[in-house]
Formats: structure tokens, C-alpha cells, sequence
């Protein structure tokens, strides 16, 4: 029988503390193995407890979430935290902050759901499968990806070195650069985006999983590291050659065209994958606008929204860049791509944004582009 995953958890709040203990001991697969109330406490108990895994706070006396955080990367640079986060604007830019400082995940604390029970049950639902997810030993293996019956030109399957080839003889030009990303999101945003020149030819659109407000400050933060303009999207808004636009949280995003001018349309549309905003979503609709003229770009992440977006893609003629297996946090998300032999290349997380470069300029006239080292 598989041991079971092994938690620390670190929160200031008698009450939090009592409430995730009785959250996480209701899987038998989980055990907490200890509890801290500040991060000066959970530095030492680490040694002790030699847990798989730990829940940290944000705000704590004496040692915050963030300077815990920062003093764990030094001493357990695998160690798998997932952050405990505040549903308010405070919250989230702390939750980007420590995602970008080497956190695996997050999870907002429950707000306004009008109970014990009901508190519990939420970090459960939210909690538990990433838990797993970080702590892969004790969880089945996961059901076989399907896609609805459709007509293919191509056969699916294909092997890693064949997939690395397909677009060599490429030369149609691209004309919309769409990124779909979650678990690890953040962190692999910040290793592309700011690396791509201010005269890119195309505009980027981008969904990541992430509630309200978190996608605002995501924004924000990767504008600031980047030439390009990086925006959270809002509706009826112009997409431009040389900017990013991330769908908002809670808000499906599509295109659509006005005249000669692309814009943005937002709708609290059912969520599809159990996301809003949704990776296919936003596929499908710039397959519809753009034809063959569309990159996708699937990075890291669970489950595996995006991947009947991908397919969509493909049917219309575009192409589709996946994250590899070894530089993703998770590869639930790139990884379906894959297994359905939808991915066009496959790429290491430094890489990608020389790649994205690389397929903007395909069928355009010499330009000064800026060339990346890596």
C-alpha cells in the first residue's frame, strides 16, 4: 500500500489551521503531519516532520508567507507549497509575488460560504487534487483523453522526434499567437513574455486560469519585466501587433471582427472544463477568425483545457507549440495535447519564446528583430 502524502501546514489562524487539518485527514491518502503558526516555526519543524508538501500563509507574524517562501527555496528547492491566498486584491498580488519567488500553486482561502461545512468542503474540492497533483504516488493513473468522433487528415499518435519536424517545411505566416497556461503559469509567462521584441508582428492572447483580480496583477507584473504591452483585457477593445491581452478572470474571452479591426468579447458563458476563462474557449474562437494563420502555445498546467481547442486548430489549418514534459510544474494541460498528436513541436520553457519569434517572422519581409540568447 502507497504511504500516505505527508502535510505541513503553516497558518497563523487557530481556526484555518483546524479547518484545513480536518479537510485534508478526510482523504485517506493524506495526513497532516504537522502544524506551524508562522514560517520561523515551519523552518524548524521541516527537519523533524520531513513533509511531502506544505500549505503556507501569506500574512504571519513574525515571518510572512513570502520570507518563508524565499528562506525554503534556499534550503528544499523541490519541496512542493502551495500558498493559502486571500480572495482580495492585497491577496492576489502576494499570491503572483510568491508564484513568481518559486511557489508551486495556490488556493484562495473560502469567502462567503456560509459555513463550517461548507468552508471545509470548498478546500477540499479546491485543495486536495492539488495536493495529489504534487504528490503523484498515491493517485490513480489518469483516464484515457478523448476527443468527440471527427474526420482527420492526419493520423494521431505520432512520436516525439516526428512531431519535432512536421513545420520545418512551413510557409504560411502567422497572425495571432494564442497561449493557453495554468498550474506554473506565472512563473513560465515570466520566462517568455518579457522576452519577446517590442516590434513583434502579431498580437498575443492568452488565457490563464486564475479567479479575479489574480489576472489583473498578473498583468500588471509582466508589463512592467516586458516591452510589449501587456494588458488584462476588457471588452470591445482593439487587439494590435505588439501587445498582450490576458482573458480576465471569471470571463470567457473570444474575438471577433469589427470592419478591418479585431476586438475583444467577453461573456460569464458556462465554464467548459470546469474553467472560465477556458483555454478552448479562446482557441476555438481564434481558429474561427484566423484560419491556418494561428499559433497555439500550450504551457504548463493540469487537466487539459486547451486540448479540443488544439484539435480546432488543427482542423483549420494552424499550428501548436507545447511546453515539454521537463520544465512544467505540471504537464496535465501540454501533456493532453501530446497524447492526442496535436503538438506541432515541443519545446523547453527556454525556448519558447525564441520559437514564437521564429513563426512570426515566417512569410514576413526582413525586419530588425531582436535575437534572443538563451
Amino acid at each position: 500500500m502507497s504511504r500516505k502524502i505527508r502535510v505541513l501546514v503553516v497558518d497563523d489562524s487557530t481556526v484555518i489551521r483546524r479547518l484545513l487539518t480536518d479537510a485534508l485527514s478526510s482523504d485517506p491518502a493524506i495526513e497532516v503531519a504537522g502544524i506551524a503558526a508562522n514560517g520561523k516555526i515551519a523552518l524548524a519543524k521541516i527537519p523533524q516532520l520531513n513533509p511531502d508538501i506544505i500549505t503556507l500563509d501569506m500574512e504571519m507574524p513574525e515571518m510572512d508567507g513570502i520570507t518563508t517562501l524565499v528562506e525554503l527555496r534556499k534550503l528544499y528547492p523541490k519541496l512542493p507549497v502551495i500558498m493559502f491566498s486571500t480572495l482580495t486584491s492585497k491577496g492576489a498580488e502576494a499570491t503572483i509575488d510568491a508564484l513568481s519567488k518559486g511557489a508551486n500553486d495556490y488556493v484562495c482561502k473560502p469567502a462567503n460560504v456560509g459555513s463550517v461545512n461548507a468552508a471545509i468542503a470548498n478546500v477540499k474540492f479546491e485543495l486536495i487534487p492539488k495536493v495529489k497533483t504534487f504528490c503523484p504516488w498515491t493517485s490513480p493513473p489518469p483516464a484515457p483523453i478523448q476527443l468527440l468522433p471527427i474526420a482527420r487528415t492526419q493520423p494521431t499518435g505520432l512520436s516525439p522526434s516526428f512531431l519535432t519536424t512536421l513545420n520545418k517545411s512551413r510557409n504560411g505566416k502567422i497572425d495571432i499567437v494564442a497561449i493557453g497556461v495554468s498550474t506554473g503559469g506565472p512563473n513560465a509567462l515570466q520566462n517568455i513574455i518579457p522576452l519577446l521584441p517590442e516590434d513583434l508582428p502579431v498580437p498575443i492572447v492568452l488565457v490563464q486560469h486564475m479567479p479575479a483580480l489574480f489576472t489583473k496583477h498578473l498583468a500588471q507584473r509582466l508589463d512592467g519585466l516586458s516591452s510589449l504591452k501587456v494588458v488584462e483585457a476588457t471588452a470591445g477593445e482593439t487587439i494590435n501587433p505588439g501587445g498582450v491581452w490576458i482573458a480576465p478572470g471569471d470571463f470567457h474571452m473570444t474575438l471577433k471582427r469589427d470592419g478591418t479591426a479585431v476586438k475583444v468579447e467577453l461573456s460569464k458563458g458556462t465554464p467548459e472544463n470546469s474553467c472560465r476563462p477556458a483555454v478552448d474557449v479562446l482557441f476555438r474562437s481564434v481558429a474561427e477568425l484566423y484560419g491556418p494563420n494561428v499559433l497555439s502555445v500550450v504551457l504548463t498546467g493540469m487537466g487539459q483545457d486547451g486540448a479540443r481547442g488544439c484539435d480546432t486548430i488543427r482542423e483549420a489549418g494552424g499550428h501548436t507549440l507545447i511546453q515539454d514534459e521537463a520544465t512544467s510544474i505540471v504537464w496535465g494541460m501540454p501533456g493532453a495535447v501530446f497524447k492526442l498528436g496535436l503538438a506541432n513541436k515541443i519545446l523547453p520553457l527556454n525556448k519558447i519564446a525564441d520559437e514564437i519569434i521564429r513563426e512570426a517572422q515566417v512569410g514576413r519581409s526582413a525586419r530588425s528583430v531582436a535575437t534572443l540568447s538563451t
